[in-house]
């Protein structure tokens, strides 16, 4: 039986892709797949590769693939540390996986979810190079964004931690106030998926 485009992704991602970063979990379907560590289920932070509509990404006339970090609380607060946390290490992971990602607003739910992440528009579906192609980027991202998620800052305070430690001075100083007075991204499906994210 023929496999298909993310059951080949699973395939590859499944060599040594992306390190020695422990158990690597994977959910996949007809229009994507999800890449994560830990719990059975994948959580609301995790990595992906997805089939997406032409809406969102320019130059794309019939579908595009979007590949990279998602973080999809339903707090955008949440998402919104998430990602500042990652800025505030941009230039180790820029180094690894380059200028293409767009950080910012979740395609399809941009006033709650966020993203880090790259576009193709109109992807050749008849490669045979696609998956292998997908496997090795979205390893890139796992590779670049996990260590820095995990790792420790030159605080040397967990990325996490830091994170909260973020939000309570935000909240301490609107406290104070109120108490006062005072990028285009670019690269399978026969038919266009009608979700942005996927299962």
């Amino acid at each position: 039986m023929e496999l298909s485009l993310f059951d080949e992704v699973a395939e590859a991602l499944r060599g040594p892709v992306v390190g020695d970063l422990g158990e690597m979990r994977l959910r996949w379907h007809r229009h994507g797949i999800k890449v994560w560590f830990g719990a059975e289920r994948p959580p609301r932070e995790h990595y992906e590769a997805q089939v997406i509509g032409p809406d969102h990404v320019e130059d794309a006339t019939f579908l595009a693939l979007e590949v990279g970090f998602h973080a999809e609380h339903a707090d955008v607060e949440v998402n919104d540390r998430i990602i500042a946390d990652l800025l505030s290490s941009e230039g180790q992971w820029r180094r690894k996986i380059g200028a293409e990602p767009v950080v910012g607003a979740f395609l399809g739910r941009p006033d709650t979810w966020r993203r880090v992440s790259e576009t193709w528009a109109d992807p050749d579906l008849d490669s045979t190079d696609l998956a292998f192609e997908v496997a090795c980027r979205l390893g890139q991202y796992v590779s670049a964004l996990e260590p820095v998620r995990r790792g420790t800052g030159r605080s040397g305070t967990p990325a996490r931690q830091r994170a909260r430690s973020r939000a309570g001075s935000a909240a301490s100083t609107s406290r104070a106030t109120s108490s006062s007075g005072g990028r285009s991204d670019h690269r399978r499906s026969t038919s266009r998926p009608t979700r942005a994210s996927a299962d």
